[in-house]
């Protein structure tokens, strides 16, 4: 079935926010002490913030998850975890329980969107900044510690905070399916397209990548610039930073 004619709707009942739950297994193979657990998710949709499902059929399939932030004088969400099952990926799916978060935080007159993401994860960079029009002006290193994901691997959770200012200029670009111009000040910070494989393969190589990855990303960021753009390479995916202006 394709995204569009999927039902996205808020889970308010039990039993569907316990399905958030078994897809948080099912999708990263978290031990039960890292899940989000039932009580939790009820508090953060109770205290402002949202939980979207994905319904093929009456089939839960996908999620996502936000709760209230409050940062520089100004209300955010910050989105904490977007969940599609494997069979239902790169159908759109994510695109539009995102453009669904956009439509419940702009309706509550919210205009900024957080969220983080693996910079190894190369899929998601050129999702959360070429299809969403997300910029990055921060990195974290081993945010949330090693976890028991094999998807991470064993490595350090090192993660990039996107910034999604629903109202931009930027956002409304791509949101309309027009891609923002890019600086030709920019740099370019390169992942290897084969890291996803090396993570399994050579983890202790993925690791010395990822530290490499993460030097660049904080000299750069460290002097102003933020990343606008993604662009895939023969042999590696690209980061594209250039100077920094205020959302616009």
């Amino acid at each position: 079935m394709a995204a569009e004619a999927m039902e996205i709707r808020p889970c308010t009942r039990l039993e569907e926010i316990e399905r958030c739950v078994e897809l948080q297994r099912e999708v990263w193979g978290f031990a039960d002490v890292e899940l989000v657990p039932r009580d939790i998710m009820v508090a953060m949709a109770m205290a402002g913030g949202h939980i979207f499902g994905a319904f093929d059929g009456d089939r839960m399939v996908a999620f996502v998850l936000a709760f209230p932030g409050y940062r520089g004088g100004r209300p955010h969400l910050h989105s904490h975890m977007l969940a599609v099952l494997p069979g239902y990926r790169d159908r759109g799916l994510g695109r539009q329980l995102k453009l669904r978060q956009r439509e419940d935080a702009l309706a509550r007159e919210i205009e900024l969107i957080e969220w983080t993401f693996d910079p190894l994860e190369l899929k998601n960079a050129y999702f959360n900044l070429e299809r969403l029009g997300a910029i990055v002006r921060q990195y974290v290193p081993n945010k949330y510690g090693r976890t028991t994901s094999p998807l991470h691997a064993g490595l350090p959770t090192d993660r990039l905070v996107a910034e999604w200012w629903l109202r931009s200029g930027r956002v409304e670009n791509v949101v309309a399916g027009r891609r923002p111009p890019h600086s030709e000040a920019g740099v370019r910070v390169r992942v290897p397209i084969n890291i996803a494989e090396l993570k399994r393969s050579d983890p202790a190589l993925a690791e010395r990548l990822q530290s490499r990855t993460r030097e660049e990303f904080q000299q750069w960021l460290a002097q102003g610039y933020a990343a606008t753009g993604f662009e895939f390479e023969t042999d590696a995916g690209a980061y594209l930073l250039e100077p920094f202006e205020e959302p616009a």
